[in-house]
């Protein structure tokens, strides 16, 4: 299987997070595999893009001329084949495995398995975290039949955080948010005993659907290939979960519920029965028959906690002698006749489903087992499995992890003991660089003004510069130093979530107060920075780096310091492994709306030695007010990792990288796409008293400024942010534009498709009164503008996007919308043929990034 679907050259060398993640000619392409060998690239590009079709592995076969009719030559080049299974299996078991054909249909559990098994953690977990977004049902245990183990999932399903309702919905803390992997739930597994005519994956599949629209959450024979014979996936054990909205309406159960499925009979795969059995409610076993061998296992069962249902076709099996053997079970699981259920084709499905759910919910109401997926992992250890977050790399990682977050009991206060070199010392020292900035590009300001300025700056970076890196810090630095390329990145995963999970700040007001304020302000109120804290992240830790790095090299540029006596010089590297394995790295500091222009500077000269010979670069930012999907929309364009939902990341603008394939880095001009987020710094309002907002407007000036290609994320069709168009104005004098492409994403249409010409219009015309003010604050404006006034605003060509939202349904249970991700890929194709095709600002190299940076 792993040959048929090219994946045997990852059995040592594991497929990475990286390697699913290059710019290659195919991000271009919405092309349909064509081979088993496409399988796995297509279904990793369609997972990224939260593509609702990812599971389907039909092939697109080309059919060479001279082997189609001639009456048919005039028509396209391709034909889909559909699989059937009439084919004749051989009887030499091991044909399949030496023989495999370009034609062999791949069922589409094979291909996950195959997939799992030649990715790496950090690559599994990434296809968890997609699969869960997805609504698909996610892999908990993994079979590996060649080396007779199976492997419990517990550090992919790691990254996986759902949000959910409680009833009534208007309760104190109705909704929660928590990882998979540590909220408990009652379990209910669905297995099948040697042949069952009823389908498990499709009543799973109804019980959880609302309504008349039934999802496919489990991969069931109806779907395309769901009929095609497994071959390495029997034995795989998937997951997902019921959460409730809380709507009682809508909601088929009040409190979450998780759901199991067994692939393969119990009989072959007694030792995944026997987890399921430890950690479930309930177990509903399928069957048309009960046969003596199943019958003994069954009643090795005796004694067990957990309730038994049997879901029987009798009509189709030995009808007596599964009487017989029920009979002599229903003492022994502890019984009665009700946990009998029978389904032939006479029977009502609906009414069925109904009667499945009503046990669930009875068995729930009463005191039951509740597990998280940690204590399954426990379970599944005692059992002789292996867990894969149990490796020597993950565990010394979480040790040094808990070391660190077990010291933090509020995160205000730990900031202010341990991160001393930001806050108040960090923000008048950007207080006086900008100053002394200002004061240079002023003309000729008094030299006594500017040694003032720069005196008061020395003494500012000295005081910090005789601190040394807190215990904390020490430790944040050891692990992101370790040699181990693994232990360093499950270091870093597992400081994100512990960070999460220590105690974090509360909202500075209360959500009345900030209802009071939105009704006062029509809406219009800048909630970031008075309302919410900034949560503690890694960020902090690698600022507090940044700063120890800016107020040496401070000294050293003033001759305070011998360059020999250095002792953080290291610090941008350190830093810079972290960018190319894919962490977010601050470009702006969201707290003090500051460049640290030397750390950057850093950073880049190191990017620059890195790279060497391939230092192309194209820079793309993403701009607009917190909540309009940008961090949505670039994890699903690119499989970035920035942190979704308002008030939830960070303030600062982000910056990550993104390589380009070799083979195509020659036909699109670059060799590296540095992706820039301005996260929450556009706060989208005018401040009373003016000086945030012309930071803000400085700041967007300064990305679009770095940038090639920016896109501008809109909530509303007329919501330009008015510090953007501040900077579309500045802009414009420099001759310096950005190529640009405003999206307009719906937060609630699930069903809009394409761009509106009239919406299109309508943000080009007269600016809205916010967007006047910010107009007329330039001063060299020459009066109100409208966008579509500006030079470089051709209303006819396509600059506007209507993206649908990115739900079909009602969350938590609702599906991605295909809409949205058909529209997201388009939108990616658009950005990356403008920067093939040059319509983005001349492409530069990282010293041209440096100096652009310097000057800006």
């Amino acid at each position: 299987m792993l040959s048929l679907l090219g994946l045997e050259m990852y059995q040592a060398q594991k497929l990475s997070l990286q390697d699913s993640l290059q710019i290659s000619s195919d991000s271009m392409k919405n092309w349909a595999p064509q081979a088993p060998k496409d399988l796995p690239w297509n279904f990793l590009r369609k997972l990224q893009a939260l593509n609702a079709e990812a599971r389907n592995t039909t092939m697109v076969l080309d059919v060479p001329p001279d082997t189609r009719p001639a009456e048919k030559e005039s028509q396209v080049e391709e034909e889909i084949i559909y699989w059937d299974t009439a084919d004749d299996i051989s009887a030499d078991i091991y044909s399949f495995s030496e023989l495999p054909t370009p034609d062999t249909p791949v069922n589409p559990l094979d291909l996950l398995c195959a997939l799992l098994l030649s990715s790496d953690s950090f690559l599994q977990q990434e296809i968890v975290l997609k699969m869960s977004l997805c609504q698909f049902a996610l892999p908990l245990v993994l079979p590996d039949p060649e080396n007779h183990y199976h492997t419990f999932l517990l550090w992919a399903m790691r990254g996986t955080v759902r949000t959910w309702g409680s009833q009534p919905p208007r309760a104190v803390g109705s909704f929660r948010e928590d990882s998979v992997v540590l909220s408990r739930a009652p379990a209910f597994a669905f297995v099948r005993m040697e042949v069952s005519s009823n389908s498990k994956s499709q009543l799973l599949n109804a019980v959880l659907s609302p309504g008349h629209r039934q999802r496919d959450c489990f991969w069931h024979r109806d779907l395309n290939l769901g009929t095609n014979p497994r071959e390495i996936a029997d034995g795989l054990v998937e997951i997902s979960w019921f959460l409730p909205s809380g709507r009682e309406d809508l909601d088929i159960f009040p409190e979450p519920v998780a759901f199991l499925n067994l692939r393969g009979d119990i009989g072959s795969h007694w030792l995944q029965f026997k987890l399921l059995t430890e950690i479930s409610s309930a177990v509903f076993i399928l069957t048309d028959n009960i046969s003596k061998k199943e019958y003994k296992l069954l009643y090795s069962m005796k004694g067990s906690a957990t309730k038994y249902y049997f879901i029987l076709s009798p009509y189709r099996g030995k009808r007596n002698t599964n009487l017989r053997f029920l009979n002599r079970l229903i003492p022994v699981l502890k019984m009665d006749p009700s946990h009998v259920l029978v389904k032939v084709s006479s029977t009502d499905s609906a009414g069925f489903v109904r009667r499945v759910r009503a046990i669930v919910a009875h068995v729930t109401r009463a005191p039951c087992r509740r597990v998280s997926v940690e204590d399954m992992a426990h379970a599944a250890r005692k059992l002789g499995l292996k867990v894969d977050e149990d490796c020597d790399e993950c565990q010394r990682a979480k040790d040094r992890m808990e070391q660190i977050t077990r010291k933090i009991k509020d995160s205000d206060a730990y900031r202010r003991a341990e991160l001393r070199l930001q806050g108040d010392p960090w923000r008048k020292a950007a207080q006086v660089e900008r100053e002394l900035c200002q004061a240079q590009w002023a003309g000729d300001p008094p030299e006594r003004c500017r040694a003032e300025l720069r005196h008061r700056l020395l003494e500012l970076r000295t005081q910090q510069n005789g601190h040394d890196p807190a215990w904390g810090l020490q430790e944040f630095i050891s692990g992101i130093s370790s040699p181990s390329l693994g232990e360093k990145q499950y270091f870093l995963r597992w400081m994100e979530w512990g960070l999460a999970r220590a105690a974090q700040p509360r909202p500075r007001a209360s959500p009345e107060t900030m209802l009071t304020l939105r009704a006062k302000h029509r809406g219009a109120v800048d909630f970031s920075e008075p309302l919410w804290p900034e949560p503690l992240g890694v960020e902090h830790f690698l600022r507090e780096m940044g700063q120890f790095y800016e107020a040496e090299s401070c000294l050293v540029e003033a001759g305070k310091l011998p360059a020999g006596q250095r002792r953080f010089a290291h610090f941008p590297g350190l830093a810079l492994e972290l960018l190319l394995k894919g962490l977010p790295l601050e470009l702006i500091d969201g707290n003090t709306l500051s460049t640290p222009l030397r750390w950057v500077t850093g950073l880049l000269k190191e990017l620059h030695i890195r790279l060497e010979r391939r230092s192309r670069l194209v820079v793309l930012s993403v701009l607009g007010v917190p909540g309009t999907g940008k961090s949505t929309l670039l994890n699903t364009m690119f499989g970035l990792r920035f942190a979704t939902g308002r008030g939830r990341g960070p303030r600062g603008a982000f910056m990550q990288l993104l390589t380009v394939a070799e083979s195509f880095s020659q036909d699109l001009g670059c060799d590296h796409i540095l992706v820039i987020h301005s996260g929450g710094l556009i706060g989208g309002v005018l401040t009373e008293a003016g000086e945030r907002f012309e930071q803000e407007a400085s700041l967007a000036t300064l990305i679009m400024g770095l940038s090639n290609v920016t896109v501008v994320s809109l909530a509303e069709t007329r919501d330009i942010p008015p510090a953007i168009l501040h900077a579309f104005l500045r802009l414009e004098k420099t001759g310096h534009m950005p190529n640009y492409q405003f999206v307009y994403q719906s937060l609630q249409d699930a069903s809009a498709h394409g761009s509106k010409p009239r919406e299109r219009k309508q943000l080009l015309d007269e600016p809205r009164d916010a967007s006047r003010a910010t107009v007329q604050m330039e001063p060299q404006g020459g009066g109100i503008r409208t966008l579509a006034g500006l030079a470089f605003c051709d209303p006819e060509k396509q600059h506007v996007w209507h993206i649908p939202g990115l739900w079909h349904g009602v969350p938590p249970m609702a599906a991605v919308s295909l809409g949205y991700s058909e529209a997201i890929f388009e939108l990616k194709r658009c950005l990356l043929e403008n920067i093939r095709n040059g319509l983005s600002n001349q492409n530069k190299n990282i010293q041209q990034l440096i100096e652009l940076v310097r000057r800006l």
